[in-house]
Formats: C-alpha cells, structure tokens, sequence
C-alpha cells in the first residue's frame, strides 16, 4: 500500500539559484514514487505556477499552489539597515481558487511594497488576504521556531494564536520535519511537538525539497555560490551534512513513525487543497463601444470606411475577402483585439511616433483597411489564414515595432488608457545555458576565470530554434570529448555545469510582451518590479503563462526597434534643413538610384539588408523591384539561405525558371519559381493537394 504522505513544501530551480529541480523532473519524481499529489512552494515567487500546474495534471498528480513566504521581522514597510535585512518564512497553500487569488495578492504585495532584499509580507497582510489558505509553520526558520530557539515560549504561543485567528484554527499547522544530521534540529522538532500538544495545534510532516537525490546537494550548494549577491542571513544552520531531497513515502514513514498524525495531517491538507485555473479563457481589455453597437459592428465599419480612405475600389474580389475575414473574426471573437491594436497605433501616429508592423498580419485585408499594416494582401497574394485560420483556436498575434526612444509613450498611454493596474510588461526567465553554465560552475568552483572560458568556447552556439546542450556538445566536439575524458578538472567542471543546465538564473523584461487585461491584472497574474531597478512593472508568469496557453490575458507585441528612431530622426532633419516633408509610409517602392544603391553594397545602418553575407548576396542580386528585396529577407536565414544562389541565378537568367507542377506558377511567379515564404508552402498545399 503506497504512503498517504505528500510533500507540502518543495521548491524548484524558480527559488532562483536556491534550488535545483527543474518542474518536468520534479513531477516525474512525485508520479515515480506513486504520489497521488505534489505542492510547489518557492520562495516568495509565483513564477513556476502554471507551468507547475499544468505539468501536474499531464501526469495526474493534484497540483498543490503554494509559496514559502518571507515575513519582515517588523512591518513590511520597515526597511532599516542591519535590522530588516532579517526575516522568518511562512509557507501558504490555496485551499480554492479565493486562495489561488489571495497568494497572487502577497506575492504581488510583498514584492511592491514590502522588498528590502527579498519580497516581504507582514501581518496585516496575512489578515486581509487569509482567506482560502491553509498556513504552515516552517520548522526551521518559522516564527515559532526561532522564538523557540531563545526560550520565549510565551512568544511562541502568542504567535500560533495570532495565525489561528488569522486563518482559522482548522487551517494552521506546526511543521516538523527529520533532520538528526544538523546540530540540533531533532531537540527543536521535540519542542515544536511540545508546543502543539500546549496549544492544541495539528503537526504536519515535510522535508524542505531543494534537490532530488541526496547526491545532488553538491550541484545546490554549487548554485548558491554563483548567486554572488547572496544574503548570509538566509541559512542560519550549519547545513555541511545536510538531506534535502526530495524522499519517497515510504521514508516519509519511516522518519515520522513515532507522530503518525503528522502523514496523516499532510494527505488530509492535501486533501483539502483543490484550485482550479482556467486554461485557454480569454481574458480581453475593456474599450468603449457606442450604445447599441458591438465591437463586430465597430470593426467591420472601420474597414468599410478603408475602403475609401485607401482609395479602392468595391470590387467583388475585395468585398467577398472583407467579408470572410470579418466573419472569421467574428467567430473567433477576436474584434476587441484588432481595435487596441488600432487604438495604439493611432496614438504613434497621432503623437510622431514612427511605427510599423510586421509579421503573418501583412496578410489581412481588415488590418489593412483600418490602417494596421500597410501592405495591401491582395496585391501581393497574401493569405489571411497564415495569420488568422479558421481551423485553429490560436490567437492574433500582431507584432507592433515602434522606434525604441518613444516606445514607453505607447506603454505609458496604454496604462493611462486602459488602467494603470491593468498594464504590465511580461516576465522572462534567463537560464543555465550550456556555456554560462560551465562559466558560472568553474568560477563557483574556484577555478580561474580562463578556466572556464576555454572550456566554454568549446562549446558550439546551437542554432536558431535549437539550443546547443552540453551533453550535444560533447557528442558533436570531439575536442571538448576529448578535454573531458583526459582531464579531471574539466570532467568535474562539466559533470557540475550538466546538472544545473536549464535552470531559472533571474527573471527579466521580455523584449517586446505586454499584457492589458480587463480587470486589475492580480486577479490573474502575480505582479513585481523589473530586478533591474527602472520601476517596470512585471509579470511573475512569463508568455506561456500569461496567454493563451495559461490563464488567457491577451499579449500586446510592443518592439522597440533602433532603425525606426533613426529613420524618424532622418525624417526630422530632412525637414529641418531642405524643407522637404518626406512620408515615410509612403515611399515609392520603385526608386532606380535605391536600387543601384543596394546593388553596389552600400548597406550600413539598413535594417535586415546590412551585413557581410546580406550585402554580398544583394551585389551579386542586383534587385530592381521590391519582390527581390522581400525574398532576399526572407530566405537570409538557416536553411532557406541555400536557396539564394537558385533565386539570382533564375533572376539574371529567366530560361532557368521552372515549376515543379505547372500549377504552382501562379503562386511562385514572383520569386522565379523558388518557394520563398512559408505563405508558399500553404497555398501550394491549397492548390495541389486540396487542403
């Protein structure tokens, strides 16, 4: 019969260089050992939650959301040296979703307002957001436990009042935990038992999971050193013999034999514990419609009214493609979407902002005609479906560039606009990579920085879309194998920076995400400030979590791209000194003198045209229409580059041109008959094979 016993208290490579099991792995564990459910506890952080989550239920393990909180020894708004740079912990598990929702608020909180060193929350906070919680004593740096530690007994007791009262006497334990191998810790586990049979307080059993396998304490121990800011104060015990891995039910058993409550307490918590988050819920920003009409009728307005301000014609080809792709549109019920889109772009234009977008949306008729993008799709044979399909659930996705010096005016209006607690930038987790990895190992290993460095520039870049792993590595290098197999250094080096590979570093601002959603974002999201110290505002979950893969808040592209400042202020001098108002969304696309220019090389400062090997290809090119400028960037990239020398031979050299089937010509007539874009590819899986 399995063991009723379920860890409550685990933390994963998201307790950023504290721990080391990445989610994948720590999951599969929990499922190896016949765990019916597994709580992730990180410290102070939400960041693997859905991840978490959903990982769980792949494997039909109950996710248990919960957080190992940092408790200022004051409030959190005491921020005095020497003084508040101490803490206790305090580990909270969501009982139901008002849980879920209540941990998103401390989280957030700790990290707004309560920050000196580590996210902090204080009791006041723990009062107004108890609601939905099940609170755990740590038995190692809890509030009672260091109490304990100095004999205030009396302390003790008013503290485990106060959090009864707080979360309800049913949902607040004592933990205790086995760990005879630290200076004594079983002495404390004895007084923490004495102090709950005093206070009629239940006692839950846990281990503190901060590795899998005893073996794999070096590798923690590793990451601590490399976390060259760390805080002395965080480990308080003499841990040289310490086990925090992640045991088995049975030695759960084992350890806890003489307090069999203590299992039976941690399933029934377990138990108790049941949170739902909603998967794949769209969650859309607010913006005004007028009275009796829909955001549908809005858009599909707007559009009618391109038609005109485009200076089109009402053909039946163009209405019968409006028509389509507002109904797709409609359906999907994407129209909100596609008018903030429009709303920010017409604040850019409105304001001198340069912009422009980029991306599968070239290939939408509506984006078009409500002056989202400005490349007609019917010239240029665009399909609407590579940006939007009917078939897919996939959301939108419209990349918006902006020039980089004025992209926070977007950002800043967006929050102004839509609600300031509505707006933030999305989160992204910087990793052990193959080569940091070995760096970071080396250097926290003592070894010289050079050291590291060799090994490391062994170490291949990858490709795009397929991250170089060390294990690859030494199966693709034959000089790094033979490095490891002779020399012992390298070997411990390696055999280190393997096991912390793919770990969580820090988290930082994604270049371009932003999230707008339709209600303050802490009813979705945990929320901190950027590390970096510039007041940005950032999501604890990073783009899967956030979108359409996690809990459904729309995700705005906003790129902040060096060419357009430079291009904007080209324009602005061009003004200044010849007077000349140069429109830069319209410039002619069949300028001789540009594409001479481009034909002799000259291409400092082009975006995506610059470069030794772009230049090289675009000489030997010698464009002469827009076509070979598009083509040239699309296929100047890992695989489709082989077809270059095929494109320009059959440019200078028309008898060279031919179509696998004849019916491809109408498709590939343009690119001479290389298959250039992946637009190509569906419409010739259209035409020839009836998809």
């Amino acid at each position: 019969m399995a063991s009723k016993f379920v860890h409550l208290h685990t933390h994963s490579h998201y307790s950023l260089l504290n721990a080391l099991p990445q989610l994948d792995v720590l999951v599969k564990r929990a499922k190896e050992l016949e765990m019916k459910a597994l709580a992730l506890t990180d410290n102070g952080n939400m960041y693997g939650t859905v991840e978490f989550y959903q990982t769980c239920l792949k494997k039909e393990i109950k996710p248990i959301i919960g957080v190992d909180f940092y408790v200022a020894l004051r409030t959190r708004h005491d921020k005095q040296s020497g003084i508040d740079n101490k803490r206790s912990r305090l580990v909270m598990l969501a009982k139901n979703n008002d849980g879920y929702k209540n941990l998103i608020k401390l989280v957030t909180d700790s990290n707004i307002e309560g920050f000196y060193y580590k996210p902090r929350i204080d009791k006041e906070i723990i009062q107004k957001y108890s609601n939905g919680l099940v609170c755990i004593m740590p038995s190692f740096s809890g509030e009672t436990s260091q109490a304990l530690k100095t004999k205030d007994h009396e302390k003790a007791e008013e503290l485990i009042k106060f959090y009864k009262e707080s979360f309800g006497a049913e949902n607040f334990y004592l933990e205790i935990t086995h760990h005879p191998e630290i200076p004594n810790h079983m002495e404390l586990m004895e007084e923490i038992k004495k102090l709950a049979k005093k206070t009629n307080t239940p006692i839950t059993a846990a281990h503190d999971v901060y590795y899998l396998d005893p073996e794999d304490k070096a590798a923690r121990d590793t990451l601590m050193s490399i976390q060259s800011h760390g805080d002395p104060s965080e480990r308080s015990f003499d841990d040289s013999e310490e086990d925090f891995s992640f045991i088995s039910g049975e030695k759960a058993e084992e350890y806890f034999k003489d307090i069999p409550e203590a299992i039976e307490n941690a399933a029934k918590i377990a138990e108790e514990c049941n949170v739902t988050i909603e998967i794949g819920k769209w969650y859309f920003p607010v913006i005004d419609t007028p009275l009796g009409k829909t955001h549908d009728d809005i858009l599909k307005d707007l559009a009618y009214e391109g038609i005109e301000k485009r200076g089109m014609e009402r053909s039946p080809e163009l209405l019968k493609r409006l028509e389509y792709e507002l109904e797709v549109i409609k359906n999907k019920g994407y129209a909100r979407y596609f008018r903030v889109v429009s709303d920010l772009l017409r604040f850019a234009h409105e304001n001198g902002i340069l912009t422009t977008i980029r991306g599968s949306v070239a290939g939408s008729l509506v984006t078009y005609l409500t002056k989202i993008t400005n490349v007609d799709p019917l010239k240029y044979k665009l399909p609407f479906e590579r940006f939007l399909n009917p078939e897919r659930p996939s959301a939108p996705d419209i990349d918006m560039d902006y020039a980089d010096n004025r992209r926070d005016e977007v950002i800043a209006y967006a929050r102004q606009k839509y609600g300031a607690d509505k707006v933030a930038q999305i989160g992204t987790f910087g990793t052990m990579a193959a080569r940091g990895a070995v760096r970071d190992v080396a250097r926290a290993m003592g070894y010289p920085v050079m050291t590291g460095d060799r090994i490391s520039k062994m170490i291949p870049m990858g490709s795009q879309g397929f991250a170089m792993t060390i294990e690859r590595a030494l199966l693709e290098e034959p000089d790094l194998k033979k490095m490891y197999d002779k020399e012992p250094d390298v070997r411990q080096i390696i055999d280190m920076a393997k096991k912390i590979e793919g770990c969580a570093r820090h988290i930082s601002v994604h270049a371009a995400g932003v999230v707008i959603s339709p209600d303050p974002l802490t009813e979705h999201v945990p929320i901190q400030y950027d590390p970096k110290g510039e007041g940005k505002l950032i999501t604890q979950y990073d783009m899967h979590g956030v979108g359409e893969d996690g809990v459904g808040l729309l995700k705005f592209d906003f790129l902040g791209i060096r060419n357009l400042s430079i291009l904007a202020d080209a324009v602005k001098l061009v003004k200044e000194i010849d007077t000349i108002i140069v429109d830069i969304e319209n410039v002619p696309l069949d300028d001789e003198k540009t594409f001479k220019m481009l034909a002799r090389g000259e291409t400092i400062g082009l975006f995506q045209l610059n470069g030794t090997g772009m230049t090289k290809f675009l000489k030997d090119l010698k464009p002469s229409r827009i076509q070979d400028i598009n083509a040239m960037v699309a296929l100047y990239r890992p695989g489709p580059m082989e077809s270059i020398p095929s494109y320009i031979e059959r440019k200078h050299n028309p008898h060279y041109v031919q179509y696998l089937d004849p019916r491809m010509k109408d498709i590939l007539d343009q690119s001479y008959g290389v298959i250039t874009y992946q637009d190509d590819v569906m419409m010739i899986a259209i035409k020839l094979a009836g998809y």
